[in-house]
């Protein structure tokens, strides 16, 4: 018998772990399934925080405030990785949570998770710990120059990640990332000559049941994507094999929720394994409108043990462009007229209070006949945007 989201006539209450962009499209998902939803989060007025009034502004490093988070929500999820798994096993002793305390320990710390990858025969780039500047730049003579350096962990869009292209490059790098009021451990990886990123959005239910999204192309500037192409301009067996190792990596983690699988085809067809996010994922956003049921819809079906929606496309092609702050100030734009005008885009606006140079503010997706025609329409429609 499968599980309700429904109980002695009230709706269940999906806890969220993090209060923005993801957070809220997720739990425009849930309301829409009927569902209520609690968020936690670091400061105020979150752009999820401000659809609920079970909002928990202190955050979850403060126990009052996380425990009358853990009393109202019934089931509990996540929109990032950066939580402790103590935090989430001490939540899990008394409600359910997805991805589990353990899923996330394997992909927190980016070098447990290429091992991890790597044990379960997926292809991954060379990679190596670096506890010293001299693992740098021994592994960069390994290789050769260029090779790229990470922090392991609380990096995303760009941040902790470095290019170095020679052994200066890898002592600036040591000295940025291990120095100053946050210093993180680091890893260092081959550089991969690639001809395209692709990703693939995978959702899994406790039941083991996935859904699979189709493998989309992203395009990115300054380790920032921009935009998504969907399907991926690539021949048709390649996407297959991209799903088929996007699957292999959410059960490699024992995953139960949604998770974004990043990868990189090489010049010679190859495909190496990048890195993998458990929570839905940038790249994932054009299914709202391009696919039957969205990343978001099935990020609330998985973590509920429903059953999936279908992740296949409804249209011949989806783009989808990031919306990046310019400037430092608002973040509200000035005018959306011009954009509206368009009637194949459709405008997602986090609700951000604050801009700032590349954050994401909100997002464009414009369907078509083609992924060519579709990029068109999502182009001209960030065009129009007056911020």
């Amino acid at each position: 018998m499968l599980p309700s989201i429904y109980a002695a006539g009230k709706p269940l209450t999906l806890g969220i772990l993090g209060g923005g962009q993801l957070a809220k499209m997720t739990a425009q998902a849930a309301y829409r399934l009927g569902l209520q939803v609690a968020v936690i989060e670091h400061g105020a007025q979150s752009p999820a925080g401000c659809m609920t009034k079970h909002e928990f502004p202190e955050g979850w490093s403060n126990s009052e405030a996380l425990e009358k988070f853990i009393s109202v929500s019934d089931i509990v999820t996540l929109e990032n990785e950066f939580i402790s798994p103590d935090i989430l096993r001490h939540i899990a002793e008394r409600r359910q949570v997805f991805p589990s305390a353990d899923t996330v320990a394997l992909v927190q710390d980016k070098y447990i998770q290429k091992h991890t990858m790597k044990a379960a025969g997926i292809p991954v780039p060379h990679f190596v710990a670096a506890d010293s500047v001299d693992d740098l730049t021994t592994f960069a003579a390994q290789q050769s120059y260029p090779i790229v350096i990470k922090t392991r962990t609380l990096g995303y869009d760009g941040y902790g990640n470095a290019t170095a292209r020679t052994d200066s490059d890898c002592h600036a790098a040591w000295n940025k990332f291990t120095t100053g009021d946050a210093p993180r451990t680091l890893m260092a990886e081959g550089f991969v000559r690639f001809a395209k990123e692709l990703a693939v959005i995978v959702a899994r239910n406790r039941r083991g049941e996935v859904a699979v999204y189709p493998c989309v192309q992203t395009i990115q500037q300054q380790h920032i994507c921009v935009t998504v192409l969907a399907p991926a301009p690539i021949e048709a067996p390649l996407l297959t094999k991209a799903q088929d190792m996007a699957v292999a990596c959410v059960e490699a983690i024992n995953g139960v929720g949604v998770f974004g699988i990043e990868m990189f085809l090489t010049l010679d067809d190859e495909i190496l394994f990048n890195e993998i996010a458990p929570r839905p994922h940038n790249s994932g956003h054009y299914s709202i409108e391009a696919c039957t049921a969205s990343q978001f819809e099935n990020c609330v079906r998985a973590v509920c043990n429903l059953p999936l929606g279908s992740p296949e496309l409804i249209t011949g092609g989806a783009a989808m462009i990031n919306i990046l702050g310019e400037r430092n100030g608002q973040g509200v734009p000035d005018s959306v007229v011009d954009t509206l005008q368009h009637p194949y885009a459709s405008l997602h606006l986090y609700g951000k209070k604050d801009s700032r140079v590349g954050r994401k503010m909100g997002h464009i997706t414009a369907l078509g006949s083609d992924v060519n025609q579709a990029f068109g329409r999502a182009r001209d429609a960030v065009e129009a945007l007056i911020w």
